[in-house]
């Protein structure tokens, strides 16, 4: 820790001195991300519902269209992230991309509030006739969406960001601060689910549409109030330049070197230069990706300039841009177990919701809105995450000797385990919802599903927090794990990455949807989802599910030993860093 402080960047005296609001700026940029996560989630949260009920769409229908907007939006953030570090700033686009968040969800409210912009409504008798909507109502709703996929674009990789550019990362105050809101951001996150699932859900279920999806509209419009009301506080970092051209230019180069051998000491021998004012850890050779260390060997046909860095950076390229490229390669494979973890956790916030509309949501004499189940994942990670930081993690930290108590990856690594355990147990209450529903007499009829099972909908609270608990070990473990691995000049991207998970796992998810619905449609067992769940067998894509869990564990296993994680510790020795190899001790899930 001393030679860290020690090496810490001085800055140079042509830069201007940044004056950094730190916990000042925090009431305003807490509470935007507040408001607007009330204002995204609020809309979000219950569209499966006002789809197949104000939109008549059947379910299977909402599900893929929620499908291919979650993903959408998610993979639109590696957009907004370019655009974010490359041309227009932070601040600039978590600007531009909230007004167009506002719009969005002003006309999804006005699709409510005027009755020609929505279908009519069903018939609520068995077999009553149902009107879909017209392309121009289509149209409108369609606007909405994608002013929230624009606005989703720029905020979700850039708030996290921004909100840590407030804090002076060369002082000890400055590095708890940033902890800190890296710890509220979370919490803000969370409290906003568990307000959007309750109260704003109740009132559009039971209240009415109109105003239930108006109350979103005005949170995001405090939340604009908000963050323009820091405009003069802020620290505002510039834009250096996309870290994607830096990326090709070694892939190119190495391409072009291919045919070269590496030389035996290349710690000592490749090109090793890095700029003065990077914002960039250095980082030391290291074996990994080897082919791509060619990218760095110096020939008589490549020219240096006076300042040390390469004349043309199209053929030759310094270890320094050769290890971050690799920081990125190396985190793909942990990507893609993550998008498989998405996929159980998908579960969780969709097919849930049918299996709540179809069983017995009474609770005394208040009867809980299907889509509100979802809040006790949201209380078990609330209630939990306080827990594993003030008690757990000091616990592990004396038995380990870590700081965090157990590693990022081991982290990870427990909640997918806990993801194949709510998938299972899903199955096992399906199971049980199902053979009731055809057992027993039913509570009433459903409309455009089916018969409502007796079984209580509180039997779905297990699964759900044990959701909750994957979450807190598994969502918030990513984060930290990309934020930290990546380059420093590409925190954007690192925020991107984890919703671009999240949007190929909605993609996955809808196509493993879409290929059940079709395959077993016409199968000796019935469709496995029908509208109604009792005449399909819901229970078996849960095992199916479960199946995908324990292969994709398995899969992060193997790959947590193979992983080396970014090491900013160098030894000096006659200019040359040197990688001081890990132990083997600690291959197992590092």
């Amino acid at each position: 820790m001393e030679n860290q402080k020690d090496e810490q960047r001085i800055p140079d005296d042509n830069e201007p001195q940044l004056n950094y609001p730190g916990v000042k700026s925090m009431p305003l940029i807490i509470g935007n991300e507040t408001f607007e996560k009330l204002g995204a989630i609020g809309t979000l949260s219950n569209l499966l519902v006002y789809l197949t009920t104000v939109f008549n769409m059947k379910s299977i229908t909402a599900t893929t269209l929620l499908n291919i907007f979650n993903g959408t939006t998610n993979f639109s953030t590696l957009i907004g992230a370019y655009l974010c570090d490359t041309y227009f700033g932070r601040y600039k686009t978590l600007g531009f991309a909230s007004i167009a968040s506002f719009a969005g969800l002003l006309l999804i409210d006005l699709t409510a509030v005027f009755k020609g912009l929505h279908p009519p409504e069903c018939g609520k008798k068995e077999g009553s006739h149902c009107t879909s909507a017209t392309p121009a109502q289509w149209l409108f709703l369609l606007t909405g969406f994608a002013l929230l996929i624009i606005g989703a674009a720029g905020i979700r990789p850039c708030n996290l960001a921004f909100g840590a550019d407030q804090f002076n990362p060369n002082t000890e105050s400055g590095k708890r601060g940033i902890n800190s809101f890296f710890n509220w951001y979370f919490f803000t996150l969370t409290f906003a689910q568990m307000v959007s699932v309750t109260l704003v859900v109740y009132v559009q279920s039971d209240v009415s549409w109109p105003i239930g999806l108006g109350i979103p509209a005005i949170f995001m419009f405090i939340s604009l109030v908000l963050f323009f009301g820091g405009t003069k506080m802020y620290v505002k970092v510039k834009p250096q330049g996309s870290p994607f051209t830096s990326m090709a230019r070694v892939v190119v180069a190495a391409v072009k070197k291919r045919r070269l051998k590496l030389p035996q000491q290349p710690w000592l021998s490749l090109f090793n230069y890095r700029p003065l004012k990077s914002i960039n850890s250095a980082l030391p050779h290291s074996n990994q990706f080897s082919f791509l260390n060619k990218a760095a060997i110096i020939t008589p046909e490549d020219k240096i300039n006076p300042d040390g860095s390469a004349s043309d950076p199209w053929k030759l390229c310094s270890i320094q841009q050769v290890e971050e490229l690799k920081c990125v390669l190396k985190v793909l494979p942990i990507w893609a177990a993550a998008i498989t973890y998405s996929i159980a956790m998908a579960q969780q916030t969709q097919y849930v919701v049918f299996q709540a509309l179809q069983s017995n949501r009474q609770f005394f004499k208040f009867q809980i809105p299907a889509a509100s189940y979802t809040v006790f994942t949201m209380i078990t990670l609330v209630i939990f995450v306080p827990i594993y930081d003030r008690i757990i993690v000091p616990q592990l930290r004396r038995m380990t000797g870590k700081e965090g108590g157990i590693s990022l990856l081991q982290r990870i690594g427990f909640g997918i385990s806990l993801t194949v355990l709510a998938s299972l147990v899903s199955a096992l209450v399906e199971g049980k919802r199902r053979n009731l529903a055809l057992t027993k007499p039913t509570l009433g009829y459903e409309p455009h599903r089916g018969e409502i099972s007796s079984m209580s909908a509180l039997w779905l609270v297990p699964q759900l927090s044990l959701a909750g608990f994957a979450e807190s070990f598994t969502s918030i473990g990513l984060v930290e794990f990309y934020y930290k691995q990546f380059p420093e000049n590409m925190r954007s991207v690192a925020g991107a990455f984890f919703f671009c998970g999240m949007a190929a796992s909605s993609y996955l998810n809808g196509f493993l949807v879409m290929i059940i619905h079709r395959t077993t449609e016409g199968a000796a067992t019935g469709n496995w989802l029908p509208e109604d769940l009792n005449k399909g067998r819901l229970d078996y894509f849960y095992f199916l599910i479960t199946t995908i869990g324990i292969l994709n564990l398995g899969y992060f296993l193997v790959i947590s030993r193979w992983y080396r994680y970014k090491d900013t510790s160098t030894v000096h020795n006659g200019g040359a860093a040197i990688l001081e190899m890990e132990k083997k001790s600690d291959k197992s899930l590092v």
